[in-house]
């Protein structure tokens, strides 16, 4: 996934700077010349709109690349919950933080995405442009990249789960009251942790093994609350994604193929490179003095 998003910022970063700089060389050209005052303030406006749009597209990027930095952080967060016996109240408050703040940045940056995605409707029945085409473009990738950094969090969310799970499990194992996944999936179904433990309390469990269940269970009923508030918001950028299918691919087939011609141009580059050492050392054999004797020889012999 590391290389597509490598990929995506360089597409996006190459079409921002080409669009601008054409949109600024067009600014004092458009100022100067003599079409009519209607035309000028029209083509500077969509200028002005470009600009605007590449910001908004600046701060969706953004938000996405903290969301990805934010999900490192609660895969971190994780590790230290599990690796610990009970549950430390500091570090479920950094979670908690973390959490709430992927949250927001997640619906900033799907909210924008889908008003882009709303404007590019309402204007592609009149107008096909150039800027169009960019602004299409741009929104495809960063909806993939959107999908992409949030499958990721959703990822690292189940297999939270599925460990928490696991502990779960594996202390119910110890005092012989060994589960199923599908018996274990019917208790935590409850959401009640006083529910969940009292059936094991007659079980002679110790008092830790039971701590750690309910801290457990608190971690896996905390971790479903927060994916059934990003379900919805995932489900409809998907599904925009997929929509998109067409514009991304072409935009990755244009982006490979570029990096095709420079590969083929730097393999060009070391043989020419290679050629102008050999000729280097020909000339330098020739400028020797028993070289020129040699020279001299031969062109005699050949007159």
């Amino acid at each position: 996934m590391g290389t597509g998003i490598d990929r995506h910022r360089e597409l996006l970063s190459v079409q921002k700077n080409s669009s601008v700089a054409v949109l600024d060389t067009l600014k004092p050209v458009l100022l100067t010349c003599d079409n009519d005052d209607e035309e000028v303030e029209i083509a500077i406006d969509n200028a002005a709109f470009m600009d605007e749009f590449f910001s908004q597209i600046e701060d969706i990027r953004n938000s996405i690349d903290k969301i990805d930095e934010n999900v490192s952080e609660v895969k971190k967060l994780y590790s230290v919950i599990l690796s610990a016996p009970t549950s430390d109240q500091k570090t479920q408050d950094d979670l908690e933080a973390v959490t709430n703040d992927i949250k927001k940045m997640a619906n900033n940056a799907r909210n924008k995405l889908k008003t882009i995605e709303r404007n590019l409707e309402s204007e592609e029945e009149e107008r096909i442009s150039a800027d169009m085409r960019i602004r299409k473009s741009q929104h495809a990738v960063l909806s993939r990249k959107f999908v992409d950094v949030m499958t990721k969090y959703n990822e690292a969310q189940l297999d939270f789960r599925e460990r928490s799970k696991g502990r779960i499990q594996r202390q119910l194992e110890i005092t012989g009251k060994a589960t199923t996944d599908e018996e274990l999936e019917e208790m935590l179904e409850g959401g009640n942790s006083a529910v969940f433990t009292s059936g094991i309390m007659d079980s002679g469990i110790s008092k830790q093994a039971l701590s750690e269940i309910e801290a457990r269970h608190k971690d896996i009923v905390r971790l479903e609350s927060s994916i059934k508030e990003l379900h919805d918001m995932f489900v409809d950028i998907a599904m925009l994604v997929e929509s998109q299918g067409d514009i991304v691919n072409n935009i990755e087939a244009q982006v490979c193929k570029a990096q095709d011609h420079i590969a083929v141009a730097k393999t060009e580059t070391k043989k020419a490179i290679r050629y102008q050492s050999k000729a280097r050392k020909v000339l330098h054999s020739i400028q020797h003095p028993d070289m020129n004797h040699q020279v001299h020889c031969l062109l005699t012999t050949l007159t």
